[in-house]
């Protein structure tokens, strides 16, 4: 397999870009930092595809289902006394009490996750942003330091201490449901929230390596010269520091290619893909080991003892591939530290932790009154919201629909979790590819992907039309059918993991990758727990998972405009123009209260 850059035979060879700030790491990226950061991807995307995208929501709905009672005859939905055991049809809901209520068991599995994706925004914005920073210096005494052993104001590692704690406590969250039986199922739900919680947050301050990655290549040969370009742009003959930079002098600073792309959104979009194809590739693996597992406890008195515990033993296996090329994580990424964040000397220990919460919140919302001054920033944003939301309603209704609806075995439906997990391999790989030979822009790309992901809730929903009903063959009515749309969604979700990270962290202001990927990240999840609780109130409604698809498919078109609107060009240029002016005067819209935690968020 190609690699994203040259070989480099020894690192001191290649000349380091100057520093942004005092004590940034400047080293060029090195091959073996690269697979340190795929490995990561690696590590945590099986966790994504097996875990969150197949073995998750069976394993939540089965739980559910086993404490479960159908609603109007109230017999057991599984086990002696039920219809299923003496071979009787019976199309009444499962449900399941809790907290007063009877709920739907496959809604059960849906509010799961909406609750998950809804707590992993909070948190993601709690933390994610202090990946741009060092740690600030805290001490419950001026004489003992209280969080870390370095000087005051010096880079510390937060992205990777972040990183290395996400990824460690969701693979023990993963391995723990071995523990988790029928009689207490809600805490499976709670395991679901804190794996997912870990997942996202993790993702969100991997993606906050790639520009720091980008940014140092070797492969950039303009980035050093382009570097001091930038600081002299930013003073005078005195050396004093230019409060702003001119706009038209920016196109100058970053020369896009031929093709109109620039070296670093090439560079970048290429990492990225080859990223997500390897995190596919471990994930087909590893389904394809949880598949061998199942059919060999088949073969065992398992799961006539504890029906869910093959799938527990699939979750225990998730986790410990997490763990494992986490440590590799561990061994080959570099810190790549943030610029330093104001002390917190002499504070106690809950009062420095507060402060780096309040101060996560605040890097937020100053993120936010900088992107709402970027317009192509909030155009993507907002289609970003929605894309999202579908993505991730159509991954957790899928499955149900499989279980519940077309009655496919666990097994049936691990083989659609490798169909679709093998074409998102092959579209990772591919869109680059078909995006050059047409001439596509990368939001042209995205717009693509978008329409091709529009097939799938618009032929379930043909089983509606009576001639197909008549027929039971056509809009989802037979297992065999749902294989193609697995192809389908796969290579679409291929392209758009890939192509929507890297188009924007080329909008990003240079400097604050982790705080603009936390907004990314924020405005994704702050979107998907909306979908998924929607679905779940139509099937508590109407006893159906395929109600769920009206709501999906005008979902899926809104971004579409929205993405045909952003020009990435004109969103660069403005993201080094803002990068600069702060560097400068670190008041852009005028109402900053504090100079250091302004001008630190988007230190240039």
């Amino acid at each position: 397999m190609e690699l994203p850059f040259p070989p480099v035979s020894r690192e001191e060879d290649v000349q380091a870009r100057a520093p942004r700030y005092p004590g940034e790491d400047t080293k060029p990226t090195t091959r073996r930092e690269i697979w340190g950061w795929y490995a990561y991807g690696i590590a945590a995307e099986v966790f994504a595809v097996c875990g969150v995208g197949s073995f998750l929501p069976l394993t939540l709905e089965q739980l559910a289902r086993e404490r479960g009672f159908l609603q109007t005859s109230h017999l057991p939905c599984v086990g002696p006394g039920s219809p299923s055991a003496t071979g009787e049809d019976n199309d009444e809901q499962c449900v399941v009490p809790l907290m007063g209520l009877q709920i739907n068991t496959a809604s059960f599995a849906m509010y799961t996750f909406s609750l998950a994706v809804l707590v992993q925004a909070l948190t993601l914005i709690s933390f994610s942003a202090l990946a741009d920073y060092g740690m600030p210096s805290a001490s419950q005494s001026p004489t003992q330091p209280l969080l870390t052993n370095q000087p005051p104001n010096q880079p510390g590692n937060n992205r990777k201490t972040l990183l290395l704690s996400f990824g460690f406590l969701g693979a023990f969250t993963s391995m723990l449901f071995v523990f988790v039986t029928p009689s207490v199922f809600p805490l499976g739900a709670v395991l679901v929230v804190i794996g997912v919680v870990c997942l996202g947050s993790s993702f969100v301050v991997l993606n906050s390596f790639l520009p720091v990655l980008v940014a140092n290549d070797p492969s950039i040969e303009h980035e050093t010269k382009e570097s001091e370009e930038l600081h002299s742009l930013n003073t005078d003959s005195d050396g004093h520091s230019r409060t702003s930079v001119d706009l038209e002098e920016l196109p100058r600073l970053r020369p896009a290619t031929d093709a109109g792309t620039s070296p670093e959104l090439q560079l970048s979009t290429r990492i990225s893909s080859q990223g997500v194809g390897l995190g596919y590739c471990a994930a087909v693996f590893v389904q394809i080991l949880s598949i061998l597992l199942l059919f060999g406890l088949s073969k065992t008195s398992l799961p006539q003892i504890a029906p869910t515990l093959p799938l527990r033993f699939v979750l225990l296996l998730v986790g410990g591939w997490w763990f494992l090329f986490t440590l590799v994580s561990r061994s080959w990424l570099r810190n790549r530290p943030g610029p330093p964040l104001e002390s917190t000397h002499g504070l106690s220990r809950p009062r420095a932790t507060l402060h780096l919460i309040t101060f996560a919140w605040k890097s937020l919302w100053h993120t936010t009154k900088i992107a709402f001054q970027l317009r192509e920033v909030v155009l993507f944003l907002i289609a970003w919201f929605l894309l999202s939301d579908a993505i991730a309603t159509v991954s957790g209704t899928a499955i149900l629909f499989a279980r519940t609806e077309l009655k496919m075995s666990t097994t049936s439906i691990a083989l659609l979790s490798i169909t679709a997990t093998v074409s998102g391999m092959s579209g990772a790989f591919l869109w680059p590819l078909v995006s050059r030979h047409f001439g596509l822009k990368s939001n042209h790309t995205i717009m693509l992907c978008i329409a091709l992901f529009e097939l799938i809730p618009l032929y379930g929903m043909l089983a509606y039309i009576p001639l197909f009903k008549r027929w039971g063959v056509i809009g989802l009515q037979q297992p065999w059918e749902i294989y193609p749309l697995g192809v389908v969604h796969g290579i679409v979700s291929g392209g758009l993991a890939s192509y929507c990270r890297s188009f924007f962290g080329l909008l990003i202001p240079p400097g604050s990758e982790a705080a603009f990927y936390a907004l990314y990240a924020a405005t994704d999840k702050g979107s998907s727990f909306i979908g998924p609780a929607i679905v779940g109130g139509l099937i508590d409604a109407t006893g159906q998972v395929r109600s769920g698809f009206f709501f999906i498919a005008v979902l899926i078109v809104l971004p579409i405009p929205l993405v045909w609107m952003v020009d990435a060009e004109k969103g660069r240029r403005e993201g080094v123009a803002v990068a600069e002016k702060l560097d400068g005067d670190g008041d852009v819209d005028g109402d900053w209260e504090r100079g250091e935690e302004g001008e630190g968020l988007l230190r240039g």
